[in-house]
């Protein structure tokens, strides 16, 4: 694939904006790159692109490129501080979608106040690793398309880990499960990345919500991490998830950071 948009330049030389394979566009000014357009699928089957671009008129001209070789919708993310990336998405066409709030999440008990929450009556938490794999596929799944058939799974966070087709639990050791007798009924998932832990999934099966299985999971992930001397984890969660937000929030996780789904349609 080698389509080429040319257009006027940044001043007297003309930027080629070269569609260089069917995910990749090259904008090239006096034989010098000068900005790239990437586009990936995600999981959840939506496309994403994104462009990093020397100047304001260079983005517009990828931008151009990639929205005439491309179907719609389109998405991206953004930095919501970041106003000259958003004001360059806007200028292609791009409107909010949703916001997803980032959260600095203290692991100290005596901080977080859960130093003496217990896992509901009946309810055992498995640690990580410890989990049945094809139960905890099977809840997974459950879960997820609970979250689909309501809210829909593109208001949770984004997941951008590519994974075979129908493959949801990539690495069962990461997650620890909330067991009641003999069934599945909450997981919670860290991914222990080497700067800060990041609290990628807290999820409980409908039929068993409003019980503390959620906040007994988080109890457990945030214990773990305090024990192996980690003060913090990170997490992300979506501004319309008033229960997570409040789960959260009443355990001293502050708010850091926003960021923004764009959506082109």
């Amino acid at each position: 694939m080698n389509f080429v948009h040319s257009t006027p330049g940044t001043d007297s030389h003309p930027v080629a904006v070269t569609r260089v394979s069917e995910t990749q566009w090259h904008a090239v000014e006096d034989d010098l790159t000068v900005g790239r357009g990437v586009a990936a699928r995600r999981p959840d089957g939506r496309l994403f692109v994104s462009i990093d671009a020397w100047h304001g008129a260079v983005f517009d001209r990828i931008a151009d490129a990639m929205l005439a070789d491309l179907p719609t919708p389109l998405y991206t993310v953004v930095d919501e501080a970041d106003h000259d990336s958003m004001s360059a998405w806007e200028r292609a066409g791009f409107a909010t979608a949703r916001r997803e709030w980032g959260y600095v999440v203290p692991t100290d008990p005596q901080i977080t106040g859960l130093g003496s929450v217990r896992p509901p009556s009946g309810v055992t938490i498995l640690p990580a690793g410890e989990a049945e794999e094809g139960p905890l596929r099977a809840l997974d799944r459950l879960i997820r398309d609970e979250i689909e058939a309501t809210v829909g799974w593109q208001t949770m966070p984004a997941e951008v880990l590519p994974r075979p087709a129908g493959t949801t639990v990539l690495d069962p050791s990461k997650y620890a499960v909330a067991r009641h007798v003999d069934a599945y009924v909450g997981l919670v998932r860290v991914a222990p990345l080497t700067r800060q832990p990041r609290i990628g999934l807290v999820a409980v099966r409908s039929d068993r919500h409003r019980r503390g299985i959620a906040r007994a999971l988080l109890t457990h992930a945030l214990g773990s991490l305090h024990r192996s001397g980690t003060a913090s984890a990170w997490a992300e969660v979506d501004e319309s998830n008033a229960a997570a937000t409040a789960l959260f929030e009443s355990i001293g996780a502050r708010r850091t950071a926003g960021t923004l789904e764009l959506v082109r349609h």
